[in-house]
């Protein structure tokens, strides 16, 4: 590896990087443009993982309840991100727990502001291609509507990521990350995150002290263990099951299992045999109709425009062009099941 490269996979390793018809309390300056679509650095799955060509560096991102810290929109110094073990939620990624939560705010404070318009179009950049959000947004669009609204749209982006990345989009250049593409973790913790998110808007308080708040309950209604070693005891307990530590980061077959399974109920993954399974999973329902019935998605489209990375002819036989929108996902994930069938990790 290049020393380029080398120190560029460090730093993406290393550093971290509402109320009732009023819009969560953000500033107008952070409502200016989306947030970054990786808000704080994600965490691989698996303890004690080598780094590349320096094994003398090994990788834990594992973390506890006392150490997470307030809420900061868009992050803060003071949050101690990482993964926890619940009982009832499995292995839960804190990095993208409030990830995701961030974005369902940002999403439904322009919802809200965008009522009377009607019309809202937003750019989202590039990630696999560029992207883009057209909203159609009914002035009688009530606030719990707005809130599942937003809430959809930020999981579906959740989702691209884990998409996106499959076929080689990254946040560092010439750092795959196809390694943690659909992680065990990942879909459960994006929903959870969404879910708390929505609660957060919903609350009445302002912002970052409702996802504060609600994070400490949440955290404890599924369970969570209470100490570093616990959740590093339950992720040996599925090791050369889940993962495996005989690669090295960033090689794409650490992970010997990923979440496929991303829509509409998502059942938390725990590990196998654990006592504490007695409990009742906690699982989670990805926000799909509106309060009268509707389709959320009547209401959005997501664009994206494939770069060269995604094989388009071989997922859509038919397909003129390189656009595709949320209602592709289903055939792009069957793709990446089909590559792990016939042994591509």
């Amino acid at each position: 590896m290049k020393l380029s490269k080398l120190f560029l996979f460090c730093i993406l390793i290393f550093c971290n990087t509402a109320i009732w018809a009023v819009a969560p309390i953000l500033s107008d300056r952070s409502l200016a443009s989306p947030p970054h679509r990786v808000i704080r650095t994600c965490c691989a799955f698996g303890s004690e993982l080598r780094l590349g060509f320096i094994p003398i560096l090994k990788y834990t991102d594992i973390t506890s309840v006392a150490q997470l810290g307030p809420h900061g929109y868009l992050g803060n110094a003071h949050e101690g991100n990482g993964i926890i073990y619940t009982q009832r939620g499995g292995f839960v990624d804190m990095g993208h727990l409030r990830d995701q939560a961030d974005w369902t705010a940002y999403l439904y404070s322009r919802i809200v502001q965008a009522r009377e318009k009607g019309i809202l179009i937003i750019h989202l950049g590039h990630e696999g291609g560029s992207k883009q959000l057209s909203l159609n947004i009914p002035a009688e669009l009530n606030d719990e509507n707005a809130v599942q609204l937003a809430g959809r749209i930020a999981y579906d982006l959740s989702v691209w990521h884990e998409i996106a990345t499959w076929y080689g989009c990254s946040v560092v250049p010439f750092v795959p990350e196809r390694y943690s593409s659909f992680s065990i973790e990942d879909p459960y913790s994006n929903l959870l995150g969404v879910t708390i998110g929505m609660q957060a808007v919903r609350s009445g308080l302002s912002y970052e002290e409702a996802m504060t708040d609600i994070i400490g309950s949440t955290l404890k209604t599924l369970g969570a263990v209470t100490t570093e070693n616990e959740t590093y005891m339950a992720m040996e307990a599925v090791r050369n099951i889940w993962w495996t530590r005989d690669k090295n980061l960033p090689n794409r077959k650490i992970l010997i299992e990923r979440q496929m399974e991303v829509y509409s109920c998502l059942e938390p993954w725990r590990v196998p045999g654990n006592a504490s399974n007695a409990v009742t999973a906690y699982d989670l329902v990805v926000p799909d109709k509106t309060t009268d019935g509707k389709n959320l998605s009547n209401f959005y489209e997501l664009d994206f425009r494939l770069n060269y990375k995604f094989p388009v002819k071989e997922i859509f036989a038919s397909k003129v062009g390189r656009k595709v929108t949320q209602a592709d996902f289903g055939q792009l994930i069957n793709h990446i099941v089909k590559d792990l069938a016939n042994g591509v990790r």
